[in-house]
Order: C-alpha cells, then sequence, then structure tokens
C-alpha cells in the first residue's frame, strides 16, 4: 500500500513549501489526508473513485471527480495505470500556474521509477526522495509536457467497438469472464435489474439487448471515467447511471428483480475476497424476496460461504479453469 505521507517530505524537509494562497489541487489522492496538510492552504482533491471521493467528502475536503482552472502547486499520487500517470502528469504540468511546482508520489510498483526517467528527459527535476518502496519528486514545469502523454488516456473505441481507455478494467478486450455471464442472460431477467460494479457498461448492453422483459435498468459504478464512458456505450432508455460506492447501497422502496455483477477482486494489487463479498452483500440487500443474482467470479475466490450466509439457494452454473458462474436465489431476511 502506498505511503500516504510520504508526498509530505519535501514539505518537512523544509525543500519546498505550501502556497500561502490559492487553491492546491491534488490529483489522485488517497482516501485519507495526512494530518501535515493541515497546514496547506484550500486543497482541492480529484479523485473519480467514489469510495475515496466520499472519504474525503466526510473530511470536508472540497472534492470533484474531474478539476478545471488553474493552481499554484498541484500534487500527484500515481495509480496502477501507467498510462494513466503520465496523463495526469501531463495535465498537471498544464494546469499548475507559472512558476508553480508539481510533487509527484508513487510505489516503485506503480512506476515512480520509469516515470521519474521520462519526466527527466523533458524537464529539469528540482529533487527527489525515497520512502517507503517508493519516490517523492518535485519540479517547476517550463513549458507543456508531451501531448503523447496525455492523448493516451483520452477515451478511444477498442476492436470491439466499445468506447473505453487505459485505467479502466479490461479496456482493450471483453473479459472473458464477463462474456460468460452473457450466456446466462434469458427470459428468466425481467423487470428492475441492477448491474453493480457496471465498469464501462459490457455486462449493461447485453443484458439489455438479450431481455426484452426486462424494464429498467440501473448501472452503478465507482469510477467515474468509466461510468462516463458507459453512457456512450449504453444508449438504451431504460438505463440509469449512478455513480456509487456499491458497498454502501441501501435498500430501495422498490427492490431489484435481479442483480448482475462481474466484481472486483482486488485493490492495489493484492486479491482481497472481501471486496466481493461486499458487492455479494450489497447485492442480497437491493433485491426482491424472489430476486436472482448472477454473478462472475475467479475460480479460485472463496464466496460460498458469502452465499451461505445471504441467500436461501445458490448454485454454480458453469465454472472452467480460471471462473466459476453463480447464481443465487431468495436473499434471506437479515438483509437490510
Amino acid at each position: 500500500m502506498a505511503d500516504p505521507a510520504r508526498i509530505l517530505l519535501p514539505f518537512d524537509d523544509e525543500l519546498i513549501s505550501a502556497p500561502e494562497t490559492g487553491e492546491v489541487l491534488y490529483i489522485r489522492p488517497p482516501a485519507f489526508l495526512p494530518q501535515g496538510f493541515a497546514d496547506f492552504p484550500h486543497i482541492v482533491c480529484e479523485q473519480g473513485f467514489k469510495p475515496f471521493s466520499d472519504r474525503l467528502t466526510q473530511e470536508n475536503l472540497t472534492v470533484v471527480p474531474t478539476a478545471s482552472g488553474k493552481f499554484p502547486m498541484v500534487l500527484l499520487a500515481l495509480t496502477r495505470s501507467r498510462a494513466e500517470n503520465m496523463a495526469n502528469f501531463a495535465r498537471a504540468c498544464r494546469v499548475v500556474s507559472v512558476g508553480g511546482q508539481v510533487v509527484v508520489s508513487g510505489d516503485k510498483t506503480d512506476g515512480i521509477d520509469s516515470m521519474l526517467k521520462a519526466v527527466k528527459k523533458v524537464y529539469e527535476v528540482d529533487g527527489v526522495l525515497s520512502k517507503s518502496h517508493g519516490k517523492v519528486f518535485w519540479l517547476t514545469p517550463t513549458g507543456p509536457a508531451p501531448e503523447a502523454w496525455e492523448a493516451a488516456v483520452e477515451p478511444k473505441q477498442n476492436t470491439f467497438g466499445y468506447l473505453t481507455a487505459p485505467g479502466m478494467f479490461s479496456p482493450e478486450k471483453i473479459d472473458v469472464g464477463s462474456e460468460m455471464l452473457t450466456a446466462y442472460f434469458d427470459k428468466s431477467i425481467k423487470g428492475a435489474v441492477a448491474d453493480i460494479g457496471s465498469g464501462w457498461g459490457y455486462l449493461a448492453k447485453n443484458v439489455l439487448e438479450k431481455c426484452e422483459r426486462l424494464t429498467s435498468l440501473d448501472l452503478f459504478e465507482a469510477e467515474y471515467a468509466a461510468l462516463e464512458a458507459s453512457k456512450i456505450n449504453v444508449t438504451d432508455e431504460r438505463a440509469a447511471f449512478h455513480w456509487t460506492d456499491v458497498t454502501t447501497l441501501e435498500k430501495p422502496a422498490d427492490p431489484y428483480h435481479t442483480v448482475i455483477c462481474n466484481p472486483p477482486f482486488h485493490q492495489g494489487r493484492t486479491a482481497d475476497p472481501a471486496l466481493g463479498i461486499s458487492f455479494i452483500t450489497a447485492a442480497a440487500r437491493i433485491m426482491k424476496p424472489s430476486g436472482q443474482f448472477l454473478m462472475v467470479a475467479n475460480r479460485q475466490l472463496p464466496y460460498e460461504a458469502a452465499m451461505d450466509m445471504h441467500f436461501k439457494s445458490w448454485e454454480i452454473l458453469e465454472q472452467d479453469r480460471a471462473f466459476k458462474i453463480i447464481r443465487a436465489r431468495r436473499p434471506l431476511k437479515r438483509q437490510a
């Protein structure tokens, strides 16, 4: 896990200082800011991941999915996507005021070393510090970054005709597990349907095309960019789009007949079954008593106990060496 305090090292060592006035932009900040940020002027957090956005908002910070304007200083935390990181850096150089500084922090596993090497070919870097298997570096940009860095994450159609971008789940090809799940989109799916963790809309588009008795589909997705792409990929009037932390969904007044899902299974680089279990819990909570839940999962992930806990019955419809398709019915009454 990235060290959220590492980005403060050059400030703590008095190598650089926060601007006295104006807003500091922080691109892709962690869910919680260290205490050292209390000394900064107003911070604008650009965070498109809804769970982190919600937690930052709870700290009374200004949080937006996409920021605009100019800033006297820009901070950047790296993600797992190299293309997204380079694009975010290029944009940081574009939106920082003349004479302002850009500060970048990231783990080695997120590509901080390769980014620093690329940046040094374009700019003079003011300083570099190392801590906790990562680095923080800072510079005063003297011009724009290469256009290709920012252009690399512009949404574009993949070979299957879907609008996607680097940083989204499986942007270049159809996920094999998701494709397996669509084989079970049949006439049993009707009425109100929810797609939780809907990504850029592959499952949603397919369930709308295959299930004529479906009357409405709510897409719930935590990543703002993926949800925006899904609005282009899914044009059926029955669809509605929600930027949401799925794990916080409450039981609706009119629960869903069917919930479909290809849940996330990692945050960072380590598989975490608790994420999938939280989606299973949410699905049971928002379903009708007679409803069904259709899910694809990596075969080795242990979701069976969660199915027993939240549903009266469930079955594995299909499995191969990599994936399993699960159908669960009749959520238990403990859901609230």
